[in-house]
């Protein structure tokens, strides 16, 4: 199942998984403005779906994402500041998006994820990286700033590896993005997306609620004083109590059977 011709976003159905792929491979598959909107659509589409349990996102061809499309962008240049405003708020849009999404998602980086490509990297729930593969916040190259990715990385790998990698504006290999915590593994370049999906595919099995909860809980509680963070853990904890997945779950355990959500 793919979307339109016209779309720069394709859309597949592998099971419980939704694998979602930017479809610019020509552009490196690089953020304009018609791809953002599509992934926003393709991200809602997804999360309406209750057939759907998990989502991957990948990029079509030898690249994951190039971050902002560089031509696009020089045509705004001379926009006042109201209208950049309003765009960098729909990028962050987009991140958010990602983030606060009630199901998991998983990144396939199948190439090079740079600059705002990375910052997709960075605001999904866990990533699959090819050892082939680069990622870098190449920003600072071009006299941009990784704002809206640095706050998500800062988040993610604490300051010290953010203010390296923002800073240098370098790009580093697959294994040196494991061991600072922004992919979760490093595969076969040719196994990236079959990867992607299986851990994907082992996410979906668990308790949907469960999931997005847990996921508003990771997203809220960083930061926060101990007292408030877990006053926030228990009324997660509540809600979890008093909802149906759980009664369901211990049932299916006691009876020695699968959970309906496994259906």
């Amino acid at each position: 199942m793919t979307d339109p011709e016209s779309s720069t976003v394709a859309r597949e159905v592998r099971g419980k998984v939704a694998v979602l792929t930017l479809h610019r491979p020509e552009r490196r598959n690089a953020l304009s403005r018609a791809l953002r909107a599509d992934l926003s659509a393709a991200l809602a589409w997804a999360e309406s779906d209750a057939a759907v349990r998990a989502i991957v996102l990948t990029g079509a061809g030898k690249a994951f994402c190039a971050g902002l499309d560089l031509a696009e962008l020089e045509g705004t240049l001379a926009h006042d500041e109201a209208e950049h405003r309003r765009d960098s708020e729909e990028l962050a849009a987009l991140y958010v998006r990602l983030l606060t999404l009630a199901k998991p998602v998983v990144a396939a980086v199948n190439g090079p994820a740079v600059a705002g490509g990375a910052g997709l990297v960075t605001a999904c729930d866990l990533a699959v990286m090819g050892r082939g593969a680069k990622l870098g916040y190449t920003e600072a190259r071009i006299g941009f700033v990784a704002a809206l990715v640095g706050v998500l990385l800062v988040r993610q790998v604490g300051e010290k590896h953010a203010r390296d990698l923002l800073l240098s504006a370098r790009l580093v290999g697959a294994e040196e993005a494991e061991r600072m915590g922004i992919v979760n593994s490093v595969v076969a370049d040719g196994e990236v997306l079959e990867s992607a999906c299986a851990k994907a595919a082992e996410l979906a099995r668990n308790a949907p609620g469960s999931l997005a909860l847990t996921k508003r809980l990771l997203l809220e509680a960083p930061g926060r004083p101990l007292a408030e963070g877990l006053r926030l853990a228990v009324a997660t904890n509540v809600a979890a109590r008093t909802g149906e997945e759980l009664a369901e779950g211990v049932r299916a355990f006691l009876e020695r059977r699968e959970p309906r959500w496994w259906a």
